[in-house]
């Protein structure tokens, strides 16, 4: 540990929450540094004694980073009170969580880990990381659906206080009621909601890459250590999408 260290960032080393998360925590009364109810923006040095609620942290935790294949009916959710919640279903030994959503209703690939930096990359939808996804309608697709796709859906939903029109994607047919979809982000329900807007409903949703990690041959419920040439790929196109997002706020 250097000597010192943002609060917010060691608690997010150690595998805990996001840094965003760790924020709320501090600023709730959450979080004591030796005792001292800690505040924002305080740093620590080796040796103090952090602790999150009920748990007393010590620093990095080796970093963990799984390929899930989430099945239809769990959520994605670490909410207790849901008996069908991705951390339950998965019970995986460390604290790991998952980095972007998939709907209860949908399944496919989820990545799931304890780097907090990696999960606020990836769910930053101004990094543009590309998402790849199978989906089945009810209905045979036309050139227009795909073109209407492709170029971008007026989606709203005023309980969820939605009002936009989707980034432009590149869809793909594969059969009559068929197609492949690659997004760079991510509204709630968006693909489910671009297909309603068209007159469209979702049969089947699967999302099949995150970046440069495929589902592959994985079957429902199975998970996965990254391999470290996936591991490399993904951290270098984390780095390359960061950047670009700074060059495009300058």
């Amino acid at each position: 540990m250097k000597e010192e260290i943002r609060l917010n960032k060691y608690i997010t080393e150690a595998g805990i929450c996001s840094r965003r998360e760790a924020d709320r925590l501090i600023e709730s009364g959450k979080v004591y540094v030796d005792g001292q109810r800690a505040v924002l923006g305080m740093k620590i040095r080796k040796g103090q004694k952090v602790q999150v609620g009920k748990k007393v942290i010590s620093g990095k935790e080796e970093k963990v980073v799984l390929a899930v294949y989430k099945p239809v009916g769990i959520v994605c959710t670490e909410d207790p009170r849901t008996r069908n919640n991705i951390v339950r279903f998965l019970n995986y030994p460390v604290r790991i969580t998952y980095a972007g959503r998939l709907d209860k209703d949908s399944e496919g690939l989820l990545l799931m880990t304890n780097d907090g930096d990696m999960i606020n990359s990836i769910m930053r939808a101004a990094n543009f990381h590309e998402k790849e996804y199978k989906v089945t309608v009810d209905r045979r697709i036309t050139e227009g659906f795909i073109r209407e796709m492709s170029e971008g859906v007026h989606i709203t939903d005023k309980e969820k206080n939605l009002d936009a029109v989707t980034r432009p994607c590149r869809v793909y047919q594969e059969g009559p009621y068929t197609f492949r979809i690659i997004l760079t982000q991510g509204l709630n329900r968006q693909i489910r909601r671009m297909c309603d807007a068209l007159g469209y409903q979702v049969r089947m949703l699967k999302r099949i890459r995150i970046m440069n990690i495929e589902l592959g041959n994985m079957k429902p419920g199975q998970s996965r250590p990254l391999t470290d040439q996936e591991l490399t790929g993904l951290h270098r196109q984390i780095k390359e999408h960061s950047t670009k997002s700074g060059e495009k706020k300058e």
